[in-house]
């Protein structure tokens, strides 16, 4: 089972990859520094996870160039009427 998706657009910046398993390690800290060693390791396991999933695994996509539409293709949609729904079994 797959909790964390490398491949979703989100995880493209580095900045947020390293902001997540920076908050998990955290807060294992804070949950040590408090005294409950049980959330500790739940947290700490979260970023290893992560950590594993985001940057061991991770492999970043080259950037898709835009596809600009054609003048044409514009101004062809842009002279078709929209379609109206159709008014069977309604009163007018």
């Amino acid at each position: 089972m797959q909790l964390i998706d490398p491949n979703h657009p989100a995880y493209q910046r580095l900045w947020v990859r390293v902001g997540i398993v920076a908050v998990c390690f955290g807060w294992a800290a804070v949950e040590i520094i408090g005294g409950d060693p049980f959330w500790a390791v739940i947290s700490a396991a979260a970023g290893a996870y992560a950590f594993y999933m985001l940057f061991w695994t991770f492999k970043p996509q080259s950037a898709e160039p835009i596809v600009q539409p054609d003048a044409k293709g514009e101004d062809e949609a842009a002279e078709t009427p929209a379609e109206k729904p159709s008014k069977e079994g309604q009163a007018e």
